[in-house]
């Protein structure tokens, strides 16, 4: 038989007794020297900057900024590592022009990347409709673009290349139109090194009867290897994912390791997430895992084609 227990009732608190304190006693998050200034026209880019707020993202942001300058008049290096959504949201004027300036010091990215950097410097133009394309089987087949990126790997291979600096080299060769819109013609211009670290399956290059398997593992391992060499000398430097959920945080977590093992010191490093949705990865492998000890990192979260140029225009001011 169940034995029923009467309810406790309750009364409402009072709060007469309630301790208080002097609101000039207590520590404040936010204060009038960190609000907003006033944005008045005609004013400069730096002036645009200095009006924003001191608090929470501005804050990180212009952590960054510094961070890249920084690393800039110290001669250190300043990785991008992308995936290929920057190129296709109109980014790599921006890009080529850090390059140019020493500003970006390495690239490193994912196979996709190659695909849409070689048709803006071939067509002038890229990104299809892959719902269509896709209905009709036709997704990924432009002739052109199996055919020389193909080539060009299996060419540079054969040369000793990694994927990165074999298309650099023939892009930079070649008589394309549109060639200076090249991230990889550039990096090959400047010698500054360009990697590519591909999945094999997950590009439309890999779908054409030119696309070798024993080319494309090898010159990917090959970049793989240069981009542990750069990772290496990375102490006091800055690394930018840019756009990569998944490959690059991946790469960059393992040549940090190696660098680590083969007894580089890489601890003092800036690490950078840029994306619109903050992925687990990036996270994970590009802003806490690699700074658990040392070193600073940060997520800026928003459009690529905003945050990226806003980033890039205030890191030339700084410099």
């Amino acid at each position: 038989m169940l034995k029923f227990y009467t309810m406790k009732k309750y009364k409402p608190v009072s709060l007469k007794k309630i301790r208080t304190y002097a609101l000039s006693e207590r520590k404040s998050k936010v204060e009038i020297a960190l609000t907003a200034a006033l944005h008045k026209a005609g004013q400069s880019f730096s002036d645009f900057i200095h009006n924003l707020p001191g608090i929470l993202a501005v804050k990180d942001f212009r952590a960054v900024v510094m961070a890249i300058v920084n690393a800039r008049k110290r001669k250190k290096p300043v990785i991008l590592g992308m995936g290929a959504h920057p190129i296709k949201v109109g980014l790599s004027p921006l890009i080529i022009d850090l390059m140019n300036r020493r500003i970006i010091t390495a690239i490193a990215t994912n196979g996709a990347c190659i695909v849409h950097d070689f048709e803006l410097s071939f067509m002038g133009k890229t990104s299809e409709d892959v719902a269509e394309e896709l209905c009709k089987g036709t997704f990924g087949m432009a002739k052109e673009t199996g055919k020389y990126i193909n080539k060009a790997i299996n060419t540079g291979v054969k040369n000793g290349y990694g994927i990165g600096k074999s298309l650099g080299e023939m892009i930079q060769n070649a008589k394309f139109k549109y060639k200076d819109m090249s991230i990889f013609g550039a990096a090959y211009r400047l010698g500054i090194p360009a990697t590519v670290h591909i999945a094999i399956g997950t590009d439309i290059i890999h779908m054409h009867p030119q696309a070798n398997g024993a080319s494309i593992g090898k010159g990917s391992l090959r970049d793989f290897k240069l981009f542990t060499s750069v990772v290496s000398d990375l102490e006091g430097g800055v690394y930018i994912n840019l756009g990569s959920a998944v490959i690059m945080p991946e790469v960059f977590l393992k040549a940090l390791t190696i660098a680590r093992n083969l007894g580089s010191k890489v601890e003092n490093i800036t690490t950078v997430n840029m994306d619109f949705i903050q992925h687990y990865r990036p996270h994970q492998n590009v802003v806490k895992r690699p700074t658990l000890q040392k070193g600073c990192s940060y997520a800026l979260t928003g459009h690529h084609e905003i945050m990226f140029p806003l980033l890039a225009a205030a890191v030339i001011e700084g410099i």
